[in-house]
């Protein structure tokens, strides 16, 4: 297994040391993401609740393109043309709930990243360090397309969207009501953390990848980098993303261009932002729909 760790790192070096800053390349990646849906106590028809998943199995599967260099990269959804049963052609990309959604700048160089989103008619610029995770090389191979591609391991600390919490309308109302008859701010301070603590569950996965030394650059899909090769699949516990068509150095010259209208957030900002926003819409529409216990019925 050393032994071949050595030889991948030697490939990586003889062929980086000879790499043109003019290198380019489009990659372009199919994502899928698992649909894992609580529907709890609800009383909704097996043939609706099939329906459900489907749409959102579709919501979920996507298609990407990395534009890269030797030093920065652009990824962006690749927008697909409207299916029978789907509300238009919208694009949802590299964004939050609420948000259109932004592409994807990184600079691995300066080991950051940048995403322009819009957010409820406000454009938000967000500017933050890349994660640097701690791979592990390992020595399996596999072929993917016509590149040979090598084994990464990490692990990584990822929030996820608790599920059977969206169809808890009705304890949503009641905990409303608790925070009205709150008498000191320690007590709604309490509420709104244990709030955000029941819409998020972190947890610890990991990260599989496959790179390939034939491609040198330290980079990847999404804000995965740091193996010595192009990415060119990973996976987390519910999410899997594979290459399957690389054009490199084509004739029309790649433009990668980092985003700068906007105000300037931190990710942790922006998603607190984020959280707000949608706390608020809640908010206004139960307002609009009387509130109450018996508000949350769909």
């Amino acid at each position: 297994m050393k032994n071949t760790v050595v030889v991948v790192l030697f490939m990586v070096f003889a062929m980086y040391g000879g790499i043109s800053q003019d290198f380019q390349g489009i990659a372009t990646y199919e994502s899928k993401t698992q649909v894992n849906m609580d529907f709890g106590n609800r009383q909704i028809p097996e043939d609706r609740k099939k329906e459900i998943l489907e749409r959102m199995k579709r919501a979920n599967e996507k298609t990407f393109e990395l534009s890269f260099n030797a030093t920065e990269s652009i990824y962006e959804e690749v927008e697909k043309l409207e299916q029978p049963g789907n509300n238009g052609g919208r694009r949802f990309r590299f964004g939050a709930m609420g948000s259109t959604g932004g592409d994807l700048y990184k600079n691995i160089k300066e080991e950051k990243y940048l995403v322009k989103n819009e957010l409820f008619g406000k454009i938000f610029l967000i500017d933050d360090a890349l994660e640097k995770l701690n791979w592990q090389l390992g020595s399996e191979s596999r072929q993917i397309g016509n590149y040979t591609a090598y084994k990464a391991t990490a692990v990584r600390v990822v929030k996820r969207p608790n599920m059977q919490a969206l169809f808890r309308r009705n304890r949503d109302d009641r905990n409303e009501a608790k925070k009205e008859d709150a008498n000191t701010e320690e007590t709604a301070n309490k509420e709104d953390k244990e709030n955000k603590q029941e819409e998020f569950i972190e947890k610890e996965v990991e990260i599989v990848a496959w790179y390939t030394p034939e491609i040198p650059v330290n980079n990847g899909p999404l804000d995965y980098w740091g193996l010595p090769g192009l990415i060119l699949a990973v996976s987390d516990d519910v999410t899997t993303i594979i290459c399957s068509k690389i054009k490199l150095n084509p004739e029309d010259k790649v433009e990668i261009k980092a985003p700068k209208k906007g105000k300037k957030v931190t990710q942790a900002e922006y998603d607190e932002i984020s959280r707000e926003k949608m706390k608020e819409m809640r908010e206004n529409f139960r307002g609009g729909r009387g509130g109450g216990p018996g508000s949350g019925r769909s």
